[in-house]
């Protein structure tokens, strides 16, 4: 009954045992791991840029895709029915392309040896 009624009044304050609670300011301490430093934050455009010279072919794939798009569409809007589903077969050409380029380089970003 004694443990009972001094684990009740205990302050968690004074326990130099006793963690604090979640400090949403700083990120959790885990054991073994250390977080890499940021070296700068990135803007939309400075991260567009640096996505691009790693894996150029990605953009291209979307401009490809996103222009067989656009003149097909514009091709049958135009009643042209054969270069519509010409088109149509190049924007599927150029979707695949794109993903291939995306398998390609999460491959190529995982095999590469840690600095």
């Amino acid at each position: 009954m004694d443990a009972a009624s001094t684990s009740v009044g205990h302050d968690p304050s004074s326990d130099p045992n006793q963690t604090a609670a979640f400090d949403l300011s700083r990120p959790p301490v885990i054991d073994g791991f250390t977080p890499l430093p940021r070296s700068k934050d990135e803007g939309f455009n400075d991260k567009f840029i640096r996505k691009t010279k790693e894996n150029p072919f990605v953009p291209i794939g979307c401009f490809g895709t996103a222009c067989a798009l656009t003149y097909g569409l514009i091709a049958f809007r135009r009643g042209k029915t054969q270069q519509s589903q010409m088109m149509m077969r190049a924007r599927i050409f150029a979707q695949g392309f794109t993903v291939f380029a995306l398998l390609f380089g999460v491959a190529s970003t995982a095999l590469k040896p840690k600095q």
